[in-house]
């Protein structure tokens, strides 16, 4: 930080000696070494914080591009859908009969018979039951 040697160091303990006085000397040092201790810990905060807004940065980038990603592959996928489902109802649209909607396949055909009731002595009647014309003749 500071380009200082020994020697310099030196002149400015001397000139401190003479100007400060041998009695006061150790508590003006103890004072600075307090506020260059102070120094150092505010430059080393200082440098956290700046190492934290820079890597909180890079997260936001990150976190941009992740969902810039996880956009396009839902856009894909949505759009795949889409076309299969597209392909999907023209498939099912060619296989449908081009008929009148209205024109009832089963019109024309007669609805089922119902069944005729039986007989109170138990037996069927007559049209449903062929031995019944046999057994009246006799």
């Amino acid at each position: 930080m500071f380009d200082i040697g020994f020697s310099e160091m030196l002149l400015i303990a001397i000139v401190a000696l003479i100007v400060i006085g041998p009695q006061r000397l150790p508590t003006v040092a103890r004072t600075l070494g307090h506020l260059f201790g102070r120094m150092q810990r505010y430059v080393n905060d200082v440098k956290a914080d700046i190492s934290r807004e820079m890597e909180l940065e890079e997260l936001k980038k990150l976190q941009a591009g992740m969902e810039d990603a996880a956009r396009s592959m839902r856009d894909s996928v949505e759009r795949g859908v889409s076309e299969t489902e597209g392909e999907l109802n023209k498939v099912a649209q060619s296989a449908q009969p081009q008929s009148d909607p209205y024109d009832d396949p089963f019109a024309d055909s007669p609805p089922p018979a119902a069944p005729a009731p039986a007989s109170p002595q138990g037996e069927l009647p007559l049209e449903a039951n062929p031995q019944a014309p046999a057994q009246k003749q006799a």
